[in-house]
Formats: structure tokens, sequence, C-alpha cells
């Protein structure tokens, strides 16, 4: 696997683009769009919440039914989300303009929004930008940059990752972006992410990939707990390597299944490393658990866990907070016998062990504490299973930038 320089038109026969719409925002680019010069095998996954925004029931309806998938159309500042029929009815008529303007199929549109809940979409400025999408749609690196910065809302910047592979001797590519700041925790998802690849696959091998996938990456992260009402992420393959299909059961599958792990787990990382307000990035790794879910649990209360989070914040080595968090995950275990660290580029420091903290130094810690990147490391002592989840800190930043969100 090679990890290269590139976004959603790293693979052969995507283009992109991101213009200014007005939606909600002035002065910015606020919509994007992804598109394949060939039609794709599409796999999805979408939020579990129970209120799901218009674009989610579209999508889903798309990747379940529609023979292919060939664009996406994305707008930031208005979610469309708790908006009746009339919210779905704009999913339907932004399919429609798309699918005049690039001569597809409408039901080979896919429609995504992120914003602000319960406003309606401004579909003259929707389908204004729709033709602007279509007119200025490239295949070039820029191109796909200029779609990540489109479907920004409170994130301080695009999030792209892209890897080559090789598949029956044939280069195969994929890429992605994603968008996520705040409203962060995802449960079957992410909030938005696309990903695409040039790669030959069916439909039922690349869904599997997709749904398996998740559970490790974009499921292990969270910024704040809550779980958006548009969580989406959706896989495009347009087969234009012309590699020789990837079957299960192949070393192929696990070359691209191993690719896409890649890309996904970048971008959920680069979410949660830019959670809304963020300092740093919050990694907890659980090891020694005694089983692989339990092992997700441990990691996972961890970087839920506000007072942890207000303690990363503070470079404060409280490590009761992060035995807390273990604690109430609904894991039984025995305290007297996990050991935590904590480590960053700074170094790494052992600061609980047989049921009483080490006699460790608060000022190596705080330093460690203070970078950009945080790692706390759990051994549960219980068997061989791991996990991995990340989140970030919490600071007043968060408080001010949700308090004054909708105006």
């Amino acid at each position: 696997m090679k990890i290269i320089t590139g976004g959603v038109t790293a693979a052969k026969g995507f283009e992109a683009a991101g213009v200014e719409a007005a939606i909600k925002y002035k002065n910015r680019k606020d919509m994007a769009i992804i598109y394949s010069q060939k039609p794709c095998v599409l796999a999805g996954t979408f939020t579990s919440n129970v209120v799901k925004a218009a674009p989610v029931l579209w999508d889903k309806k798309v990747v379940e039914e529609s023979p292919f998938g060939q664009a996406v159309i994305v707008n930031a500042g208005i979610a469309n989300a708790c908006t009746g029929k009339e919210g779905y009815d704009y999913c339907k008529k932004t399919a429609s303009k798309a699918a005049a303007v690039l001569d597809i199929p409408e039901d080979s549109v896919l429609v995504a929004s992120t914003g602000v809940i319960g406003m309606q979409l401004p579909m003259d400025r929707i389908e204004a930008g729709v033709e602007k999408l279509a007119d200025t749609k490239k295949d070039t690196l820029d191109a796909g940059t200029q779609a990540a910065e489109a479907i920004m809302t409170t994130d301080t910047r695009s999030k792209q990752a892209a890897v080559e592979i090789e598949v029956g001797g044939v280069k195969v590519t994929l890429g992605g972006m994603c968008k996520g700041s705040g409203m962060i925790h995802p449960n079957m998802c992410t909030m938005l992410g696309f990903v695409t690849t040039d790669a030959v696959i069916s439909k039922e091998v690349l869904t599997e990939i997709v749904k398996s996938d998740v559970i490790d990456t974009f499921n292990m992260i969270s910024v704040d707990g809550d779980t958006s009402t548009n969580d989406t992420l959706l896989v495009m393959a347009n087969g234009m390597a012309g590699n020789p299909e990837i079957k299960k059961g192949t070393p192929e599958y696990e070359t691209f299944k191993e690719a896409l792990h890649y890309v996904n787990e970048t971008l959920a990382k680069m979410m949660a490393g830019d959670g809304e307000g963020a300092t740093a990035l919050l990694e907890t790794k659980v090891i020694g658990a005694d089983t692989k879910e339990n092992a997700r649990i441990l990691s996972k209360s961890v970087i839920c866990s506000s007072l942890t989070k207000a303690a990363i914040y503070g470079h404060d080595a409280n490590w009761g907070r992060i035995l807390c968090a273990l604690g109430y995950s609904g894991v039984q275990f025995d305290p007297e016998k996990i050991e935590l660290y904590f480590e960053s580029k700074s170094g790494r420091i052992q600061i609980y062990k047989d049921g009483v903290a080490t006699d460790y130094s608060e000022e190596e810690a705080s330093k460690i504490l203070a970078d950009p990147e945080v790692t706390v490391l759990v051994d549960m002592k219980m068997g061989n299973e791991t996990a991995t989840a990340w989140g970030c800190d919490l600071t007043y930043d968060y408080v001010k930038i949700n308090a004054d969100y909708r105006s």
C-alpha cells in the first residue's frame, strides 16, 4: 500500500468541484460535487439516530434500490433535517436538477447536507449551485480539495486521504474526504464521509467490507457524545482500474480491506482531532482485554468522558477520571490488576499500577499531555484483545461555538 496525496479525485474517472452558492454562508464555498465518468457500485452506512435527515432517507433508498450511483451533491450550512415531506421533496428536486445537467438517471444521484437542523433549503440557490458544480468539475487534485473545503461547517481544516494498492498486477486507487467537528458520536458511520475507488468489486463484497470496517474506524470516534441526524458514509467504486474482480477469501480482498481501513481511520482521526474548540487529539488504546467488544467499550468510555477530556485540555494527569470512566463502562474487571500509561511524542510514563498511582513526575506527565496528540494506554491484563478510540480535549471554545452556532 502506497500513501499518496489526494482525496475523492485520486481514483481514475472521478471528478469534483466546490463552489460558493450562498446557502447560508457568505464569501465561502458551500456546495460540492463528486462525479464519476462511469456508473458506480455503491455501499453506504447511515446514522442510527431515530431522527434521520431527509438526505439520509434519500441516500438509503438509492444505495439499497438503485442499480448504480454516479454523482453526489453536498451542501453545507443547512442540514435539511426535521424538514418533513418538503425536505425530502427537495432531495428529489436536487437529484432531478443534477440528473438533467449531468445527463444521468435521477436515481443515480445521491445528496448530502450538513449544518443547522430545521431550516428548509433555498432551492433556487441549490439549483444554481448544481449548475455551477456541473460546469466546473474536474479530475484534478485541486478540484478534490475544493470539494473537501466546500463541505466544511465548523471544521477548521479540510480532511482528505488517498492510497494506491496493486490488485492482480493492476494499480487500484482509493481516496476520500469527510467533514465533522461537532455533533460527532457516530453509530454506524461518520458525519459526512465519501470514499471513491476505481476498483472492480461487486456491491455485495464492497458492502460487507464497508459495514465491517466502520466498527473500528468511524464508530470509534467521539467529540461530544451527540449522534447526528445526518451521519452518512458513501463508498463509490467505478471499476475503471480494470483489475481482476476483488472476491472474498482472496489475498486481493485483504489488500483492499486494508487500504479502505487506512483511508477510513485516517479520516476518522482527522475529525476527532478537529473537534470543535479542540487543541489535542485524544487516543485511548486498550490492550489485554478479554473480548474485542469489551476493548471497544472501554476505550470509547475514556474518550467520551467529559472530565477526562477537560483534564487533557488542562494537561492534568488526573488518572482517577480515567479509572472512573473505565469503571462505569459496563465492563467487569479488577481495577487492582490494570496498568495505565500516558504517551506522546514527548515520551511515555506509567501512572497507575497494582491499584495505586505510581511514583510518577507530575511535571513530566504534564509535558506529555501538552502535545497535540496524546495517547492513554490501558492494559487490562485479562486477555489478548485490543481496540483504539479517538476523541479530543474539551475546551472553553467548544461551549462558545455551540452557544452561538445558529446565529
